[in-house]
């Protein structure tokens, strides 16, 4: 496995030095966060990123994320301009030698949780989501944390309109039929696509979620039939769903050889749907974390692997999720749990 770390560009508070300092630190999972959604990046722009990260002695392992458009999405006339430009970002890419591109097809919204800062028990600061509360929430009126500047009302309200016209099968179609589109530029340019799950993997607002599990999964890796088709394995976003078993669901697509990322995190299910983001433990949490490292290098991965979202902790402040001290533990218990696992296979073997 390579080790990985989510970084947000020179405004990120957490900086490339920070990062380089975290035992067994490899590589970089960024972007370029300035280009709308929907235009294509240039090279220059994404040269000159990679240049950035390969000055601090490390490299760029995934773009997350190459947004997809709400067009593309939808379904809409114009799609065909948003799929062109996607084209030609993955192209650019390829020239510039980034292997893996992460991305999602959640309709307007990202992730989404109640609480970015709920107090835990031991003092640290987690993103929640809390079933009842979300279901209280009007996405119209804005209210959702962490996604009030993402649209003005009247555009927020227009595409919640427009989505009433898109079920789960309409969904499937538009996503297939971006992934046909792009899919021959992404195996001719050498990057790997890696979609990510939704996040929770479930509908809200009414809005559809079709990467929600292992059918999900299989389902959509049939669309095209490549391992530059993979997937994101969020161990996370999976076991946010009560009905899913995320390390199943990991083995499976690592024995079909399509997994492209890792995203690493645990969550402490609390009822229902109900769940808070813990530390990577195992005991914090309703993810063996071990199992998930056990199967990832069983299964042959070699890919990136990066610590989720991570508490606040000791005072820290900053991009909710995305705090240096928590994902940099998370990343050195990665470690040794990937130490651990690798020995005891070799001892294994020597019997």
């Amino acid at each position: 496995m390579e080790m990985s770390f989510r970084w947000y560009g020179h405004e990120d508070p957490v900086t490339l030095k920070n990062i380089r300092q975290i035992p067994g630190m490899k590589g970089i999972v960024t972007a370029v966060y300035d280009i709308p959604v929907g235009q294509s990046w240039p090279l220059e722009r994404i040269e000159k990123l990679k240049a950035d990260v390969e000055a601090e002695g490390m490299y760029i392992s995934v773009i997350e994320s190459v947004p997809v458009h709400e067009s593309i999405k939808l379904g809409r006339p114009d799609r065909d301009q948003y799929i062109s430009a996607y084209k030609e970002t993955l192209r650019n890419l390829g020239k510039a030698g980034i292997p893996v591109v992460c991305y999602n097809f959640m309709p307007i919204f990202d992730w989404t949780r109640s609480n970015l800062a709920y107090e835990l028990p031991d003092g640290s600061n987690a993103l929640i989501f809390d079933e009842e509360e979300v279901n209280k929430m009007d996405p119209r009126t804005l209210s959702l944390p962490g996604w009030d500047e993402s649209y003005t009302s009247e555009e927020l309200n227009a595409l919640m309109d427009e989505y009433k016209e898109v079920d789960e099968e309409k969904l499937w179609e538009n996503l297939e039929y971006f992934i046909k589109a792009i899919m021959p530029t992404a195996e001719a340019a050498g990057v790997k696509m890696a979609i990510h799950p939704d996040d929770p993997p479930y509908s809200i607002f009414g809005l559809p979620r079709i990467i929600t599990g292992g059918e999900a999964l299989n389902r959509f890796i049939k669309l095209y039939d490549s391992e530059y088709n993979g997937v994101t394995l969020c161990v996370g976003s999976f076991a946010s769903d009560p009905k899913n078993d995320a390390v199943a669901i990991l083995k499976d697509m690592l024995a079909k050889k399509r997994v492209n990322f890792v995203h690493a995190r645990n969550v402490k299910l609390v009822g229902g749907r109900s769940f808070q983001e813990s530390a990577h433990l195992s005991e914090m949490g309703s993810i063996d974390m071990y199992e998930v490292v056990k199967a990832c290098v069983e299964g042959g991965f070699e890919g990136a692997i990066r610590p989720d979202h991570g508490r606040m902790i000791w005072g820290e402040t900053g991009k909710p999720g995305y705090g240096l001290y928590d994902r940099a533990l998370g990343a050195t218990y990665l470690n040794g749990l990937e130490e651990a696992v690798k020995k005891n296979l070799k001892a294994q073997k020597q019997q």
